[in-house]
């Protein structure tokens, strides 16, 4: 049997009356529009720009406090970022930047490399003059921010050029991904203590622009797989040492004369 018909016109027409309060207690206010986003991008750009280290721990009410919102927005940008794999959440612990595994390092450059090929070679095939130009200008603000030793402005700027390879496809899934795949590479550097200097990330840019404008996809790969590689063999990702004698450089005991 058929239910009662519903009249949706006549419930969209009549007004909603407000919850009533009790007496005495004043209404919440409003949140920021956008205040847990702006939490996440606000974390996220630490993380990038190697400002917050791993393991740091992130106290909500000291971050709503920053920011000047609920635990609540806290708690959601905190879970977002969980999801992210850039905070750890821990059970009557609260909440940890994410500190990379070795096997989570490797894995994570495998996706780069894997993703950055392809990415090249397909730019190679449909980018402009006027997208070479950009990407050269993109390559001088690096230059010039290493030349400043402005730290966290050349590593934002490093991490972008990939991000921005991904936007002159049109492809923002593509960039959405790489920007959280450079985030935690952010993190693995600062765990693993890279070697790859800023100088030698710029210059290598700078070829990898130099093979695009020329529309030669096989050099584009070949330059920016190296790249990749040479930024994952600069990271020590040697299984630590757990030998406690090695580790305190205790030489064994001299034998029995």
């Amino acid at each position: 049997m058929a239910g009662p018909r519903v009249n949706l016109s006549s419930l969209e027409a009549r007004p909603v009356a407000p919850p009533r309060r009790p007496a005495g207690r004043r209404a919440a206010p409003a949140e920021p529009a956008g205040a847990t986003q702006r939490i996440v991008d606000a974390i996220t750009q630490a993380v990038v720009e190697r400002r917050l280290m791993p393991g740091t721990k992130l106290a909500e009410q000291q971050i709503a406090d920053i920011f000047k919102v609920s635990r609540t927005l806290v708690r959601q940008a905190l879970n977002q970022l969980s999801r992210d794999h850039l905070v750890t959440l821990e059970p009557a612990r609260g909440a940890f930047v994410a500190q990379p595994s070795v096997d989570e390092a490797r894995q994570v450059f495998d996706v780069r490399k894997m993703v950055e090929a392809a990415m090249v070679r397909q730019l190679c095939a449909q980018i402009t003059d006027e997208q070479v130009a950009r990407l050269r200008r993109h390559i001088a603000d690096e230059q010039g921010a290493i030349e400043r030793t402005d730290v966290p402005g050349r590593t934002r700027l490093l991490a972008d050029f990939h991000v921005l390879l991904a936007r002159m496809l049109g492809n923002e899934v593509l960039a959405r991904l790489l920007a959280d795949l450079l985030s935690r590479c952010s993190l693995i550097a600062l765990m693993y203590q890279s070697s790859h200097s800023a100088e030698h990330s710029q210059a290598e840019h700078v070829h990898i622009v130099d093979a695009l404008e020329r529309r030669d996809a096989r050099t584009a790969v070949r330059l920016m797989e190296q790249h990749l590689g040479n930024v994952e063999r600069n990271l020590r990702l040697q299984p630590r040492q757990h030998d406690l004698a090695s580790v305190l450089h205790v030489a064994p005991p001299y034998p029995e004369s």
